[in-house]
């Protein structure tokens, strides 16, 4: 265990915990939504602490971030445990389960982790992934701070559902975001996640403004969150608030966890892919097997820059370096 960070003391050994917008109020004893932070005596401690539930070296196309080192690899480690209970988590053996219950944790440290992301193969850094990252800030922020010093390039993938001050604190040490923006929509928010929408956004707002790395995943739902009006005001918001140049994933829903609705079909995804490219830079297609919709191409000349073939990329102009060898033109792509 760990002592956590972001919480506060109040009467009777009780705390709150001010990480994420829950704010949980807890008695000794008692541990937060996210299942991995307990009171204990009237201090807040973390289960999830030098140790993790799941480790991979995954293409980074996986994440997704397709404007980040494409063709790259990147040490992907994740816990227990989330702060949003979303009824279709594709994820939920380890976000819906809590750190006492869960039995396949694996120690290690900062340091080892470290080292394994600089001995990897064609590995850019460390992704926080799998579960939702800012349930395990501690560890991250340490892994982060220290792969930061090693010349390692760091990614969070997250829901964004955190308070401003441990996002801004987090920041200096973080190259790219990918958010879930799972729907625009208050009512959605609130059914579908137990969350609430606006602190979202403000978390994207904070990033964008930053000048991190960012991109976002929208999940579409058949008949939850794939409106067409609801979907251009999401895109509409998206370039206007953070950058027409931020790419957009839309990735197609299957049955999980305690949502069994039919998959997305794949002709509702052109629907909306068109509509967000019409206002969007850069929109791609996840979770099917188009490579025209998933590769990358000049929004100038039109000249394909990227072939990806799902998490396979292949960077077609020779000597690429972010800028379209053609005409010149900037692709916003991250390439060292």
């Amino acid at each position: 265990m760990q002592e956590a960070r972001f919480y506060q003391k109040t009467n009777g050994g009780a705390i709150k915990c001010l990480l994420c917008p829950w704010l949980c109020e807890l008695n000794p004893g008692q541990t937060g939504v996210c299942k991995v932070r307990e009171n204990i005596s009237g201090t807040l401690f973390t289960h999830v602490y030098n140790q993790v539930a799941a480790t991979g070296i995954d293409p980074i196309e996986k994440k997704p971030l397709y404007h980040f080192f494409p063709g790259k690899n990147i040490l992907s480690i994740g816990e227990v445990g989330c702060n949003l209970h979303c009824s279709f988590c594709q994820n939920h053996s380890i976000s819906q389960c809590s750190a006492k219950q869960f039995g396949g944790f694996r120690k290690t440290t900062p340091e080892q982790l470290v080292a394994l992301a600089l001995n990897a193969k064609n590995n850019v850094g460390v992704a926080y992934t799998y579960n939702e990252p800012f349930t395990f800030f501690e560890f991250m922020f340490d892994v982060a701070r220290q792969a930061k010093s090693a010349g390692l390039k760091n990614v969070v993938v997250s829901n964004g559902y955190a308070n401003p001050e441990p996002l801004k604190q987090l920041l200096p040490f973080i190259d790219a975001f990918n958010i879930d923006l799972k729907a625009f929509d208050t009512g959605f928010y609130k059914q579908q996640t137990k969350g609430n929408l606006a602190s979202v956004l403000e978390s994207l707002k904070t990033i964008a403004k930053n000048g991190n790395h960012l991109e976002i995943t929208n999940l579409v739902i058949p008949g939850l969150n794939d409106d067409e009006t609801t979907f251009e005001k999401m895109v509409r918001w998206i370039s206007d608030e953070l950058g027409p140049h931020v790419p957009l994933h839309l990735s197609r829903y299957f049955p999980k966890y305690k949502l069994n609705l039919s998959p997305t079909p794949t002709e509702k995804l052109e629907q909306l892919f068109q509509i967000a490219n019409s206002h969007l830079k850069f929109v791609y297609l996840g979770n099917v097997n188009d490579k025209q919709h998933s590769s990358t191409f000049c929004t100038k000349c039109n000249s394909l820059l990227i072939e990806r073939n799902r998490y396979e990329a292949k960077i077609v102009q020779m000597e690429f370096s972010g800028t379209c060898k053609i005409c010149g033109t900037p692709a916003h792509i991250v390439m060292e």
